[in-house]
Formats: structure tokens, sequence, C-alpha cells
């Protein structure tokens, strides 16, 4: 699975995904609020739909458990973009989204509650993008296992992973 903690993870700068063949050089930078807007207007429709707590396989998640996670990379990636404006060079430490899933019993969560959730935060990081100007694209941050990221990379980085999820969520329905 591609998670926003993957450690090779800079292929995602270079070429597009072989599976959902998003293309992180194919946008300017400004332009990550809205794509986070638009993404999550369609988790939206995704929710709407029938059975969403239902996996299509044992190892896949249903779209109720992608959507929690989608709406918990937002709330994540806020925090530690707050702390690359805020802070210079700050390290966060790495997200195991498996366990978070179990521990938050995403799949016994309520796909109303999640999709007014997932709207909030990703409004929240959106606005924070929106913001960043200048100089400050270029500061960084580095995960725990470290992976250095300048907030440029960083978005980049982080709009693939609900933009492949909800790929991830069309194959399997």
């Amino acid at each position: 699975m591609i998670t926003p903690d993957t450690k090779d993870w800079t292929w995602v700068l270079t070429r597009p995904c072989g599976e959902c063949r998003f293309d992180a050089r194919a946008f300017e930078r400004e332009l990550i609020g809205p794509m986070i807007l638009s993404n999550a207007a369609a988790w939206q429709r995704v929710l709407r739909g029938r059975a969403v707590e239902i996996r299509p396989t044992d190892d896949v998640w249903s779209p109720l458990e992608y959507t929690c996670h989608v709406r918990d990379v937002f709330r994540i990636y806020d925090e530690r973009l707050r702390l690359m404006l805020t802070e210079d060079g700050p390290q966060y430490p790495n997200w195991d989204q498996d366990a978070t899933a179990v521990a938050e019993n995403y799949v016994g969560q309520d796909p109303a509650v999640v999709a007014d959730e997932l709207v909030a935060d990703a409004a929240r990081i959106a606005e924070r993008f929106d913001g960043v100007g200048g100089d400050q694209w270029e500061r960084t941050g580095t995960r725990g296992d470290g992976a250095t990221f300048t907030i440029e990379s960083f978005a980049r980085y982080l709009i693939h992973d609900p933009v492949h999820h909800l790929y991830d969520v069309g194959k399997s329905s």
C-alpha cells in the first residue's frame, strides 16, 4: 500500500505513479489547497455509497476505512506543516497508519461524522497551504526515519496519498 510514511518516497516526485497515474510534477504548487478541497469533495461522494464499511477483500480497506485514513492524513500533515512553518527544521515521528486504523476503530466509525471531519480537516490544511508563499516553500522538516522534505516536496508528496486512495476505492468497487 502507498502510504504517507513510505520510506522510499522520492519516486512520487519524479514520475507518475504506476498505479493511479498521479503526477506530482504536473501542477503549480499554489494549487495544493484547491486540490485538497477537491479531493475532500470526492470522498463525500464515496461515503454516500452503499455498504461503505465492507471490505472488498480481507486485506483491502473498506471505503470507510480509506476515508478515515485520508481524514487522519490531513490532520497529521496539517500539524507537520504547522511545525515546518513555525520551527526551523522540525523533526516529527513516523506514523503507523495500520495501528491507527485498529486503535481508532476505523471500520466502526459513523460515515456522516467522518464526512464532516474530513471536510473540516481538509479545509484547515488547505487554508494553511494557501498561506504559504515565497521562501516558505523551501522550509524543511524531517521524519523520524530521516526523510527530509521542503514544504513544496511535502505538499506534492502529501496530495498523492488521498488521490491514490480514491483510485484504490474505485478499483475495488
